[in-house]
């Protein structure tokens, strides 16, 4: 699989979040949630088509949209979630409430991952002479206990995620920082879509 393909598939997954939480009837802290998942969702779309080569990449609407997603992700999107808050037309599952350290792992996950990539976002994108990892060696042996350098797809899929959809220990905004944008934007959706794939119910 390309590298622009795992791109696209994962914005496309993450970029879901705004029409799967947007249904009206929301109230509470329901509504809350689903707005914050909007937000979240309407700023991966802003900056995805920049990311795939469809539009002029635009560095400060990158980092916008970056803080804009850490804002509400974090403590701030896990204190949304206070236990029972399962009513339509909430599309939480139950699971998240009973894997709430694994949940909050993921949010605390995201909020970093935004992070790093309002740092990318001066970089530029992959290819256009940013190069990935060297500047800290986060790509070399000190991290994976392997060689990351060269081939993009393989850093940016299963070589940076574990099974359980973390990434790898001891990675920081700052190190995602070191990388060019469209990998940074990778690590947001990639979460994103962990995140979904495993609490969100299945739309009908």
């Amino acid at each position: 699989m390309t590298f622009r393909r795992l791109l696209l598939g994962g914005a496309a997954i993450a970029g879901l979040s705004a029409a799967a939480f947007a249904h009206s009837g929301a109230t509470g802290v329901v509504k809350e949630r689903m707005e914050a998942m909007k937000s979240m969702g309407e700023a991966i779309k802003r900056i995805k088509p920049m990311m795939s080569g469809e539009s002029e990449y635009d560095a400060a609407a990158v980092k916008k949209a970056a803080e804009t997603i850490a804002a509400e992700a974090g403590a701030a999107m896990t204190n949304k979630f206070p236990e029972g808050s399962t009513d339509a037309p909430s599309e939480v599952l139950p699971r998240a409430w009973e894997e709430w350290d694994r949940f909050t792992a993921l949010s605390a996950q995201l909020e970093m991952a935004a992070d790093g990539l309002a740092l990318a976002s001066g970089n530029g994108l992959h290819g256009d002479g940013h190069m990935m990892g060297g500047q800290s060696g986060m790509m070399g042996e000190n991290m994976m206990g392997e060689s990351m350098m060269g081939n993009a797809s393989g850093m940016m899929g299963n070589g940076m995620m574990m099974g359980d959809g973390a990434f790898p220990d001891g990675m920081t905004a700052e190190h995602i920082g070191q990388m060019p944008a469209d990998g940074a934007f990778m690590m947001v959706t990639q979460t994103c879509s962990a995140c979904h794939d495993r609490y969100r119910k299945d739309e009908d």
